[in-house]
């Protein structure tokens, strides 16, 4: 019986005990949150660049990605945050005419770059080729991630040109040609979560003209 009351008793104080060291540390780690951005300074720097033609001189955060630039900063928001992980390519932009996850970029890495987002690809009354395909084939579904989806395109269409090979390419010193396989191989970094993939496959054919 005593052993018993021994037992019940130190059961309890393991509880409060726990109780207390459990307050405590959540107590610390509130703390920790909400005094971490008073003890880290703003780090503050300058860059420039050209966005759809237009040049910008922007003083940010050091840590702000391209994409928040493009859509917080300058308010281009036909480019998409997706995943934010670099994994779904809803943010594609043309850097220098290169396709890059702007996720994935810090703004400060683009000290005098040429970057185009979907608004700079064409407009509502002069469409870009890819754009006007992209319509015609039901390429853009529901439309998040068409405009990644088409900058990715037009950006693909330039690497076979240019005879960059892809993983899929049967020979690496032949230019590749605008196949099937090359053009999902090459877009395979954009997600489509709606599943338009043939009809984006059939829109780039049609621009690359093979159908």
């Amino acid at each position: 019986m005593d052993e018993s009351n021994e037992s019940m008793i130190t059961r309890r104080e393991m509880i409060a005990g726990t109780t207390a060291a459990v307050a405590a540390l959540a107590f610390t780690n509130l703390t920790g949150v909400q005094a971490a951005p008073h003890t880290v300074p703003l780090s503050l720097a300058k860059v420039s660049f050209t966005v759809n033609g237009a040049s910008h001189n922007l003083e940010m955060d050091t840590r702000t990605t391209l994409l928040d630039v493009l859509r917080e900063h300058l308010q281009f928001t036909g480019t998409k945050k997706g995943c934010d992980h670099g994994q779904c390519g809803a943010c594609t932009v043309l850097v220098n005419n290169q396709r890059i996850n702007s996720c994935l970029s810090l703004a400060l890495q683009h000290q005098g770059d040429t970057i185009t987002t979907i608004e700079g690809i064409g407009t509502p009354k002069e469409l870009h080729p890819m754009q006007a395909a992209f319509i015609k084939h039901d390429g853009y579904q529901c439309g998040y991630c068409t405009p990644g989806q088409i900058c990715s395109a037009v950006a693909v269409l330039n690497e076979i040109k240019a005879g960059i090979p892809s993983h899929v390419s049967a020979d690496l010193l032949e230019n590749p040609k605008e196949t099937n396989i090359e053009l999902r191989e090459r877009m395979s970094g954009n997600i489509c979560r709606c599943g338009a993939y043939s009809n984006i496959a059939e829109a780039m054919s049609e621009v690359a003209g093979t159908i």
